[in-house]
C-alpha cells in the first residue's frame, strides 16, 4: 500500500531539526509497540547522529509481549539506543521514561543544568498523549485522527527536564509496501486514504499466518479459512456483514475486522518481527541489486 508522500513537507521538518539538534541532549522516538519498525522514520536516526536515543514502544498493552522483548533486543543491541515498552496512558509507567531520561542525561543533572530532550514520531503513535503524561497536565492536542500537532512547542517539566516536541514528522518514503499496509491496519493511515478491503485482507493474511488461534477464537471459525480472502467471506457470514440477497458485505467486514484488530479485542497482536522485517530488508537490498544489475547490462547494451 502507497502512502501519500510529502516531499516538501519533510525538506522543512528536516530543516527545522536540523537546527534544533545541537540544544538537543536526548531524542526520545515514540513507536508502536505493535509495529515499532514500520511506525519509525529513518529521519531521527539521521538527524540525532550519535546522540542517545529512547525508543518508546507506545501501546504496549496491544502488542504480542514476546515479540515486544524481541524488539527491546534488537534495539538495545544499536548503538546509542535504549528501547522501553509503555501505555502512555499509565502515568506510572512514564514515570520510568522520567528515570531513564535521568539516568541517561546524568551528565547534565551533575551539572544543575537542565536535560534537553527532543520528542519525535509519526502521526498517530501517542506522541502527543505521552507529552501530556510526562508533564501531568494537558499540553498537547491529542486525536484519534493523524498529525493534529502543528507547531513546536517547549515544555519545562519542573523536574530537570525540558521538552522540545517536534512536529511535521510524517511517514518516511516506503520501499516496503507492507509497512504500508501495516500502518493502515494499525489506525495511523486516515481511513479515507485507505482501501478497507485490501488492507483488513492482508492484516487477515498476516493474523492467519502467525496468530490463527487468536483469529479463530475471536470469530469462532469452525476451520482455519485456506486464505485471507476466505477469512475475510467467512468473518462477513458470522457478523451478519450481508448485502440484500445475502451477498457479503466484504466493505462492512473489513471495516469490523481493523477496528476489533486496533481495539485488541482479536488480542494482543504484533503486525511485525525483527526477523520478519530483516527478511524484508534483505528482500528489498536484492531487488534492488538486480534492477541496478538490469540498467547496468542495458546500458552496456547500448
Amino acid at each position: 500500500m502507497a502512502i501519500q508522500w510529502f516531499p516538501g513537507h519533510m525538506n522543512k521538518a528536516r530543516k527545522k531539526i536540523s537546527e534544533a539538534m545541537p540544544g538537543i541532549d536526548l531524542v526520545v522516538e515514540v513507536l508502536d509497540a505493535r509495529l515499532p519498525w514500520s511506525s519509525t522514520n529513518p529521519l531521527v536516526d539521521e538527524l540525532r547522529a550519535d546522540k542517545t536515543c529512547i525508543k518508546v514502544l507506545n501501546k504496549a498493552d496491544l502488542a504480542d509481549p514476546e515479540v515486544t522483548r524481541q524488539w527491546v533486543d534488537y534495539f538495545d543491541s544499536q548503538m546509542n539506543t535504549k528501547a522501553l515498552p509503555l501505555v502512555a496512558e499509565d502515568r506510572n509507567q512514564v514515570k520510568k521514561l522520567i528515570t531513564l531520561c535521568k539516568q541517561l542525561g546524568a551528565a547534565r543533572a551533575e551539572k544543575k543544568q537542565a536535560i534537553r530532550i527532543m520528542i519525535m514520531g509519526i502521526p498517530n503513535v501517542g506522541k502527543s498523549t505521552l507529552i501530556n503524561a510526562l508533564a501531568g497536565r494537558y499540553i498537547a492536542k491529542t486525536g484519534n485522527e493523524p498529525a493534529v500537532t502543528k507547531s513546536n512547542q517547549m515544555i519545562d517539566l519542573k523536574n530537570g527536564l525540558v521538552l522540545s516536541d517536534t512536529p511535521g514528522i510524517l511517514w518516511p518514503k516506503f520501499e516496503n509496501e507492507n509497512s504500508g499496509y501495516r500502518l493502515a491496519a494499525s489506525g495511523a493511515v486516515k481511513d479515507t486514504a485507505m482501501e478497507y478491503t485490501d488492507v483488513a485482507t492482508h492484516a487477515l493474511g498476516y493474523l492467519l499466518q502467525h496468530y490463527p488461534d487468536a483469529l479463530s477464537a475471536r470469530y469462532k471459525f469452525k476451520a482455519l479459512p485456506a486464505s485471507a480472502s476466505e477469512a475475510l467471506e467467512t468473518v462477513a457470514a458470522k457478523r451478519g456483514c450481508l448485502k440484500p440477497g445475502g451477498i457479503a458485505d466484504l466493505h462492512k467486514a473489513a471495516e469490523l475486522t481493523l477496528h476489533e484488530l486496533r481495539a485488541g479485542k482479536i488480542g494482543k497482536i504484533s503486525l511485525e518481527n525483527p526477523v520478519l522485517v530483516e527478511a524484508e530488508i534483505a528482500a528489498l537490498e536484492e531487488e534492488r541489486r538486480l534492477r541496478e544489475e538490469a540498467l547496468k547490462e542495458e546500458k552496456d547494451g547500448q
